[in-house]
């Protein structure tokens, strides 16, 4: 069935819907030398030296305060820094470092405790999965005075249900029914059905909805494009259908772009393509229009058939319709190009996306490197790496599992191993991956010895689990 794309004319760039929900050795590399670069040192290039001195100022009195935040005698610092330190725990969702922030704040003479600080910390402790702490949190809100908001009830209830306490996250919302002024609103129940599809309690939607049509509570297109994401993620698709189809016929809730992404995304990741061309062409029927992440999900699904031919269709039809393809579409291609090993498809798209100014990733070159590998092309690697050196690109872990995996498939075990270090030197923290594929090139290479050696290294470090917590792996490489 060939994709036909009604209204071409009408077809322009949209911006993209915004649910704002709460929601052993001394090694040294022998070719390679990465350069360090971190986010930082990105955006430090770039400014100019009054504003490199004022970040260093503020990020020296930011690493002051996460300092002073373990001590008991500061009660009178300026409140510009502890504030901006407690923001940046939070954006990063350091919680452990976020609270011990706020308790210093607490301390301080010129401390007003406000109910949005107290939202925001239960919305990142949510994200971390740290739901004794919610609660904790919540009780000291509740000693400082405060009366909960509807704000601050969603985002306990949100902690709760992320990390599968929904008994808890329902008591809590009988709570606020039991406050004067801080009833439950749509939002809060959107919160929770997102929680129920995340933790795959689909049983309980119904219930869910069920309460809200009791309470008079009306659902918001919010509340029904998270059920139909949920649906469709985890191929429920009657269900997500029938979803859609109230949301068509209600007078309250209208599909949109997000609504459009989440429907064709579903069909496109089972490779039902036929569902997901006809929907696709039902959403412009019904006025809405593509953005880019829609034609990103149109190139994976066919490039995950094996439908090359219709995913380059795709990349042209955007810019014919002047959709500029992003560094998420050219990595879609390059992933799908090298897995399928066209390597020189791939590698006309990769000069290509530097050609049009569009700045490879981490992932751009994880897959580049993970193509190559896979074709015995380590001359190749060896570019890449060249290529990376000379960028400002942030490395991370998958990137180092890759080029790791790639030099000791290779049986360069030295070059192997030096990537290895480097990882420690960048503070990138290596994962589980990274050890089993470390052994399996000992193994693979004959070095029995040193693969146990290190596999008894790990399983003595973690008492004798079979399963490595991160920071147990951690603890592993950066101790001293």
């Amino acid at each position: 069935m060939e994709l036909q794309f009604a209204c071409p004319a009408k077809l322009c760039c949209s911006s993209t819907f915004v649910s704002s929900y709460l929601m052993k050795e001394d090694v040294k590399p022998r070719a390679l030398i990465i350069r360090s670069s971190t986010s930082t040192s990105q955006g430090l290039q770039k400014c100019s030296k009054k504003n490199l001195s004022r970040i260093l100022r503020t990020e020296a009195a930011i690493r002051d305060i996460e300092r002073k935040a373990n001590s008991e005698k500061y009660t009178n610092l300026w409140p510009k820094a502890v504030l901006e330190a407690l923001d940046d725990a939070i954006r990063d969702n350091r919680w452990d470092s976020a609270l011990k922030i706020f308790d210093l704040l607490r301390k301080q003479h010129w401390y007003e405790p406000r109910c949005h600080t107290y939202a925001k910390l239960l919305v990142m402790l949510g994200k971390c999965k740290q739901p004794n702490q919610a609660n904790l949190l919540f009780e000291i809100m509740l000693a400082d005075g405060l009366q909960p908001t509807v704000d601050v009830y969603t985002a306990l209830v949100s902690a709760y249900g992320l990390s599968g306490l929904l008994d808890e996250a329902l008591r809590t919302i009988d709570d606020m029914k039991s406050v004067s002024n801080c009833k439950p609103d749509v939002y809060t129940y959107s919160i929770l059905i997102k929680c129920c599809t995340k933790v795959r309690r689909f049983d309980m939607i119904e219930y869910i909805l069920a309460e809200m049509v009791y309470l008079g509570i009306e659902c918001s297109s919010v509340t029904y494009n998270t059920i139909i994401n949920g649906y469709g993620k985890a191929k429920m698709f009657e269900l997500m259908e029938s979803s859609l189809t109230d949301m068509i016929e209600s007078e309250t809730a209208f599909p949109d772009v997000f609504t459009l992404n989440s429907v064709i995304g579903s069909y496109g990741s089972c490779l039902k393509l036929e569902k997901m061309e006809k929907w696709f062409e039902e959403f412009q029927v019904m006025g809405i229009k593509p953005d880019v992440m829609t034609f990103n999900i149109l190139i994976k699904s066919y490039g995950g058939a094996g439908m090359y031919q219709k995913m380059e269709s795709v990349l042209d039809f955007m810019r014919n319709r002047f959709y500029s393809p992003t560094v998420v579409t050219y990595n879609i291609i390059i992933e799908t190009l090298g897995k399928a090993g066209l390597i020189k498809n791939m590698e006309q798209f990769f000069l290509q996306m530097k050609h049009e100014g569009v700045k490879p990733t981490s992932f751009t070159y994880c897959s580049l490197v993970s193509a190559y590998s896979r074709a015995g092309l380590l001359d190749n690697v060896d570019s890449i790496m060249r290529q990376v050196e000379n960028s400002d690109v942030v490395l991370d872990t998958p990137f180092f599992n890759c080029i790791i995996s790639a030099y000791g498939q290779a049986g360069d075990i030295e070059r192997m191993v030096a990537l290895f270090l480097e990882m420690k030197a960048r503070k990138c923290k290596p994962d589980y991956i990274t050890f089993s594929t470390m052994i399996q090139v000992y193994n693979s290479q004959g070095m029995i010895e040193d693969a146990n050696d290190l596999k008894t290294k790990i399983i003595t470090s973690c008492g004798n689990c079979t399963i490595l917590p991160l920071f147990l792996l951690v603890h592993i490489i950066f101790s001293s």
